[in-house]
């Protein structure tokens, strides 16, 4: 009888997602980095080696190898102006909390001490395994079967966060979930407005269909409000296994219905226009990935809930995203960060207004 082919758990490897050399202007100070960790990780032994993974366009994070000790460091971009969304004491507490019950990091200990780095931060365990960028790992093969379920396990996962009981593992205190979707609509026009940069006609038209359509608010749920492909840890050995959901800073207890929008804002389609395809965030057009539409059925199909509004949601999901766009090319366009991945994030911000305007004439995701 033959043997049954087993995963080359080797080459998967290869796929993982690989640190690289510190960006300019975002060193550590790595003189006073190695005694902190060395006092606080005494049995590890051997160099000091940091690198950085190659996203964080909000909170930077790097790769710690303490000799044998692997870590990851979280902390706030230099120069952001936006502090209330770099807390990392309060992403340190929900990864406390939310390990033992959902795939997230292990917390290992949070610093506010700005002796160490000149801000707060905090380290986690390294979860090894593939995250899915804007472009596949090369020698990655995703044929549409593997596609199809990798989809499913993506909107699964998100169901099972939203099916957690945010008071018995102590987030109950995370948010105020009375009002939420009116403060959130309130507070990223206000966003937008304190990091404008150019004029973009498309703003006031979406903010004033999002106060006359809003609907009622969809319960409520710890969220993770940036939801997305390169945001989870899968599998080496089976990419439609999630092992890990990485970058809580934005989690709070909220309208589940508005981080379903979040999820399918990021879901480009092959379908879609070149401009939205030219900004895609992940391989979410693969031959048999499911439709911005099949994940939102499919979601209501584990959830039970009303999701007949989701126009409202997946635009109010590409203005929020384009705000944060927004918010970091403030950064570049006045000098505060010299990372040159953020030149022309205006006009992806362009590109999502623009989405979502046509959504609203549309009413349809």
């Amino acid at each position: 009888m033959a043997e049954t082919p087993q995963p080359d758990r080797r080459a998967a490897v290869d796929f993982g997602d690989h640190a690289t050399d510190v960006r300019p202007g975002e060193e550590l100070d790595l003189a006073k980095l190695e005694p902190f960790l060395r006092s606080r990780f005494p049995d590890a032994s051997g160099p000091l080696a940091v690198r950085q993974f190659p996203s964080g366009h909000s909170n930077l994070t790097y790769f710690i190898a303490l000799g044998d000790r692997e870590m990851v460091l979280r902390r706030p971009p230099f120069g952001s102006k936006v502090k209330s969304a770099h807390d990392m004491g309060r992403e340190y507490r929900v990864l406390s909390k939310l390990h033992p019950v959902y795939p997230a990091p292990k917390a290992l200990l949070h610093c506010d001490d700005l002796e160490v780095l000149g801000a707060p931060f905090y380290l986690m365990e390294r979860i090894p395994g593939v995250i899915l960028r804007r472009k596949l790992p090369e020698g990655l093969e995703i044929p549409p079967e593997t596609a199809r379920r990798l989809s499913e396990s993506f909107i699964d996962n998100l169901a099972s966060l939203h099916g957690l009981d945010y008071m018995s593992i102590g987030l109950g205190d995370l948010g105020k979930p009375e009002g939420y979707l009116q403060r959130q609509v309130k507070g990223w026009k206000e966003r937008y407005y304190g990091s404008k940069t150019h004029e973009m006609p498309e703003v006031e038209q979406i903010c004033v269909w999002m106060e006359q359509h809003m609907p009622q608010q969809g319960g409520a749920s710890l969220i993770h409000n940036d939801y997305k492909f390169d945001n989870m840890v899968l599998d080496a050995s089976d990419i439609t296994q999630v092992k890990g959901v990485l970058d809580w800073e934005m989690c709070t207890i909220g309208d589940p219905l508005a981080d379903l929008g979040t999820a399918i804002g990021y879901w480009v389609e092959a379908s879609d226009p070149d401009e939205l395809q030219s900004i895609h965030w992940g391989p979410t057009g693969l031959p048999g990935s499911l439709t911005r539409k099949q994940l939102v059925e499919r979601y209501a199909r584990n959830t039970g809930r009303d999701v007949s509004e989701i126009v409202f949601y997946y635009v109010f999901a590409l203005f929020k995203t384009a705000v944060i766009v927004q918010q970091i090319y403030y950064r570049y366009h006045h000098g505060l960060t010299r990372d040159k991945r953020f030149a022309n994030l205006n006009d992806v911000a362009g590109v999502l207004l623009r989405t979502a305007l046509k959504t609203v004439r549309t009413k349809s995701v």
